[in-house]
């Protein structure tokens, strides 16, 4: 009989941040013998179940790598557009988030990125500007990494990778002068054709297969 391979560990979890102890719920996904986890940063307006970031997930889960999605915000501040654009609450959420994952026995090795969409970007970006966080890579999906300030930007060490869609006009831009303030290892990356949503044929692959190659790079093959 042929040994069964080992599966893949999913779990509902509940991460405590801040002083209050905000609960956040979250989905902790390990590949069997991951040695990394990409904690993802949501877009305003959206949530853990982002189809966009669960499917970009699917992808990392594919190369070994573990992903954590979780809510950034509490359903109730949710329904505030200010609160969804605070960009220090939701980088004190992440950071947050980032503390609980280093307080888990079972995840206190692994290598850890992040993968931030729209405000979440620049909330991965000030969050990875922290270097006792010791993050190793970041990746932005169409975010808004201008939401960081020049001062955040210039101090970020770790290697990041900005994609955009080559017809989403206005973030591109905002892309490229916030990628010409980063003084760490990175990159730019334009999918032809996609806007901001990515929504065109192949283009949230093509965000994936890039992703996955980033963190393949600066997690797996850096360690």
């Amino acid at each position: 009989m042929m040994a069964q391979e080992p599966s893949v560990k999913s779990s509902e979890v509940t991460i405590g941040v801040g002083e209050a102890k905000i609960r956040l719920p979250g989905i902790l996904i390990l590949p069997p013998g991951t040695q990394a986890l990409v904690i993802f940063a949501h877009g305003s307006g959206s949530s853990r179940k982002s189809p966009r970031n669960t499917a970009v997930a699917h992808v990392l889960q594919s190369a070994g790598i573990g992903t954590l999605l979780f809510d950034l915000l509490t359903p109730i501040e949710d329904r505030t557009y200010e609160t969804r654009f605070d960009i220090d609450l939701l980088s004190r959420r992440l950071a947050g988030a980032t503390r609980w994952v280093r307080s888990q026995a079972s995840l206190r090795g692994l290598g850890l990125g992040y993968f931030g969409a729209s405000t979440g970007a620049a909330a991965a970006l000030i969050a990875a500007a922290d270097h006792s966080a010791k993050i190793g890579a970041v990746v932005s999906r169409g975010g808004r990494p201008d939401l960081a300030d020049v001062d955040v930007l210039v101090r970020v060490t770790t290697p990041t990778l900005l994609i955009v869609g080559g017809e989403d006009d206005t973030v591109l831009a905002l892309n490229r002068d916030a990628y010409g303030h980063l003084a760490c290892e990175k990159s730019l990356r334009i999918v032809p054709g996609a806007t901001h949503l990515f929504e065109e044929p192949g283009a949230l692959e093509s965000v994936a297969a890039l992703a996955t190659e980033w963190f393949t790079r600066w997690l797996l093959t850096a360690r």
